[in-house]
């Protein structure tokens, strides 16, 4: 079968790919502008600071749950009154300032009610530590020298020793001098070392201590171990995770692997809120990291929520520490906000113009896939052209295969009798033997030859179309169509649409083959197709639409 191809230039869409891939990349870059990278680390805590009204509003629940039962307990039961004051207070030392020195203040005034000495000195020590978390390091030293560690049990002396190694090691960071700070950094040595003797070996206390004496001792390593191996979320409760983690992240701020700070922060953070501890340092240091690192953004998000959490404490030294650093963010937040709008101008002028290019492309474009869809279309209905030519070819040649064949055969028949008949011929002429030839020519029947033809045209015919007859039959109405007889092959009506099917479409040829006149042959035909479903050439082009065998293998 002959094929016609046709090859279409393809479109030079590379260019408005490009122009894509130009706008994607400004994309790429203004939010890497926009956003640091930090933001992704930043996320789960962010989540966080949504959630913490909702934090706070449990730990509210809880607290107002122990004020009910407080006012419930008589006032003659000063024991119990004692033990729900106390836990009242251990809701707020690290909450709320005010309401935890309102607590401790009745937790004094009970014991010495009740006259123990052993609880004065507990209720002492308390008060230390919200005096101590608020920045007063003077009235926690006065809270504290009142205290006589020989009375005091096992764990209230590791608490003792713990706290006055907090506040000297605070007001050393405080001073942070080369007069003051190295006395009282001994003496918060000092502290640590009877802290950890006194704890429990395996012990919270006695690990974290250990570490935090490494740390401080320079052992940076060591410490490092030792505050990995404690950093269990499953061990640990929420405030002892946040403590752990930010001591860690300090030890980390001594090594080249600074980043884990943030990380480890980060999640002191986060365990911080969950614990609504508003007594906090690791939000502030956080912020301070950010913004050391150009997070300007982040930076400020950080320190927001650290000054609220340090006014709502009342923490004055944290105060006055974001109080420093707020306001140098602040302006750097405003700068960054300021190249941001600028670089957005930029960007989406370049946007705009970059879209220009591809609406003015894509017209362009469409105008010229349209006119190729013509081509196309035009290419398709010669090719659709070409292989009704092909079958037709195909279809001729098959015929033309099968007849000469068969008609080979039979004209090579003819031509042998007529060879016989020849010789017969020139014996009797020989011998004179006249009457013998009008015998011998009386034997020749053109009736039974002519049916020879038709019958081996008729086969011939039925065996390149042998569909022939069912779908010439479907033309008609069941009482009109034309079947041939068990002894017949082809009528002579199916014989004339078969020899049009053939390819002999001339009147006068058709009536020669059949000896028919010319007019018979037209009414037989006007008489058929007058009988048929559809007219005129539809019912011719439907006649040569009947398929020959194995056309298509």
């Amino acid at each position: 079968m002959i094929k016609h191809k046709v090859a279409i230039k393809a479109v030079p869409q590379f260019f408005v790919v490009k122009l894509f891939a130009l706008a994607c990349l400004l994309c790429l870059s203004a939010g890497s502008f926009a956003n640091s990278e930090t933001d992704d680390l930043f996320d789960e805590l962010k989540a966080e600071f949504a959630k913490k009204a909702s934090y706070d509003s449990q730990k509210e629940g809880r607290i107002k749950e122990l004020k009910t039962a407080l006012g419930r307990t008589s006032p003659v039961n000063a024991k119990s009154r004692f033990d729900i004051c106390n836990k009242i207070y251990e809701e707020y030392r690290s909450y709320q300032y005010d309401s935890a020195y309102t607590y401790v203040n009745k937790l004094l005034s009970i014991s010495r009610e009740l006259n123990d000495k052993s609880k004065e000195d507990l209720s002492r020590m308390k008060m230390g530590f919200i005096l101590l978390s608020s920045g007063m390091f003077k009235e926690t030293f006065d809270s504290m020298r009142g205290i006589d560690v020989r009375d005091l049990d096992q764990n209230a002396k590791v608490e003792y020793y713990s706290m006055m190694m907090r506040a000297y090691y605070d007001l050393a960071n405080y001073n942070n001098d080369h007069h003051y700070a190295p006395a009282y950094t001994a003496k918060a040595n000092e502290y640590i070392d009877s802290a950890i003797a006194l704890s429990q070996n395996g012990s919270y206390d006695n690990v974290y201590l250990t570490g935090y004496k490494k740390y401080k001792n320079g052992s940076v390593d060591s410490a490092i171990s030792i505050f990995t191996g404690l950093l269990d979320p499953k061990k640990l409760s929420e405030h002892q995770y946040a403590i752990v983690a930010s001591t860690l992240s300090n030890v980390y701020q001594n090594t080249p692997q600074k980043d884990k700070s943030i990380e480890l922060l980060t999640r002191a953070t986060i365990s911080d809120i969950r614990s609504s501890t508003k007594e906090t340092i690791a939000l502030f240091w956080l912020a301070e990291i950010l913004y050391k690192k150009g997070d300007i953004k982040n930076a400020y998000v950080a320190l927001e929520h650290a000054l609220d959490d340090a006014e709502f404490y009342g923490a004055r030294q944290r105060k006055i520490q974001i109080g420093t650093l707020l306001p140098v963010v602040a302006s750097e937040k405003l700068n960054y906000i300021e190249r941001e709008e600028r670089f957005f101008v930029i960007f989406l002028s370049a946007v705009t113009v970059l879209a220009s290019l591809i609406v003015v492309v894509t017209i362009m474009l469409f105008r010229q896939n349209k006119k190729l869809k013509i081509k196309e279309k035009i290419i398709d209905d010669k090719n659709h052209q070409l292989e009704k030519a092909n079958m037709r070819l195909l279809e001729g040649t098959k015929i033309k295969e099968d007849y000469i064949g068969y008609f080979f055969n039979v004209i090579s028949g003819y031509i042998v009798q007529l060879e016989r008949i020849k010789r017969s011929l020139d014996t009797k002429l020989s011998i004179k033997k006249y009457d013998d030839i009008q015998i011998l020519a009386n034997g020749i029947n053109i009736k039974k030859e002519r049916e020879t033809l038709f019958y081996t045209f008729d086969h011939v015919f039925i065996k390149i179309f042998p569909n022939f007859i069912e779908e010439f039959n479907s033309l008609f109405k069941k009482e009109d169509q034309i079947w041939p007889k068990e002894t017949e092959v082809l009528t002579t009506d199916l014989r004339i649409f078969a020899l049009m099917r053939m390819g002999i479409t001339d009147t006068e040829a058709i009536a020669k083959i059949l000896e028919y006149s010319e007019k018979t042959i037209y009414v037989y035909k006007m008489r058929i197709k007058a009988k048929a479903l559809i007219h005129g050439d539809e019912f011719d082009n439907r006649i040569m639409a009947i398929k020959a065998v194995d056309l298509e293998k």
